[in-house]
């Protein structure tokens, strides 16, 4: 049976001290009771948004190239089962101004029969590949994958039958705190598989790319060009996608990228 409804309004009280706890993991004691807890088995992936990402011209795959958006699509057409919250639990938390809170998380998987109906609401594979297009269009941005904390905090499992499809802001993400948690646990949230991003001579160090855009803080104007910490950046793409010069360059050296991060996941997540 999922978690009561209480839990929600805990979370939206204590959401503001995330990154005093994250920082907490950096002890090794509390890092690995931590990991074991909420983020065992992890592995969550970010998805930049398909107009973002050319493939690598040099690349020739047999029967054409899987957008991002595919990877998403793949899954809810594949799942037997559908949730869609009602909210987002982070833009709920933060009061969000800029992106919509009612678009929530949408989980794939048995375990979602588990999840309180106060949450939200089963829907179709249709209302699904909906609402993720909604979430395109405000500007969100995908993160799909095993998340244990979800599990955890909505009481529904088990996880390896639970995948998370979050529809992430750039302003109130969970994954802000990737900087200050343990090492351990922030390398299991990764960029796509393949995935480079660098920036070219026509930046000109406008910062367009810097406030309010990076959600892990990840690039930086130095010499009046931009820099990025590749340690990081994971690749959400929002940079690439503000650039008024175009300069900051998104490329997947692999086509196949889709079609191995499906394998990945599928072998981690029974979404049937």
């Amino acid at each position: 049976m999922g978690n009561p409804y209480w839990i929600k309004h805990l979370i939206n009280k204590t959401f503001s001290q995330r990154f005093f706890w994250a920082r907490l993991t950096r002890y090794p004691i509390i890092g690995k009771m931590a990991d074991h807890a909420l983020f065992d088995g992890d592995a969550i992936f970010y998805l930049p948004k398909d107009k973002t990402i050319p493939i690598n011209e040099a690349v020739d795959p047999p029967g054409g190239i899987m957008a991002p958006s595919g990877i998403v699509e793949h899954f809810i057409k594949k799942a037997a089962y559908h949730w869609i919250m009602d909210f987002c639990i982070c833009r709920d938390s933060t009061r969000c101004k800029d992106y919509p809170i009612e678009l929530g998380c949408l989980f794939l998987g048995e375990a979602v029969k588990e999840i309180n109906p106060r949450f939200g609401r089963r829907v179709t594979a249709e209302e699904a590949l909906i609402h993720a297009q909604k979430c395109r269009e405000a500007g969100l941005v995908h993160m799909i994958g095993k998340n244990k904390l979800d599990s955890v905090w909505l009481n529904a499992g088990p996880g390896d039958k639970l995948m998370t499809v979050c529809n992430c802001c750039p302003c109130c993400c969970l994954w802000k705190i990737l900087p200050d948690i343990n090492p351990e646990i922030s390398a299991k949230v990764n960029r796509l598989p393949g995935l480079t991003v660098t920036v070219s001579d026509r930046c000109l160090g406008c910062g367009m790319c810097v406030k309010d855009v990076c959600f892990v803080n990840a690039i930086t104007i130095q010499d009046k060009q931009a820099s990025i910490d590749q340690g990081l950046c994971r690749g959400c793409g929002r940079c690439a996608d503000i650039c008024p010069k175009g300069a900051i360059e998104m490329v997947l050296e692999n086509a196949a990228y889709a079609s191995r991060m499906i394998q990945q996941l599928e072998k981690m997540v029974d979404v049937t």
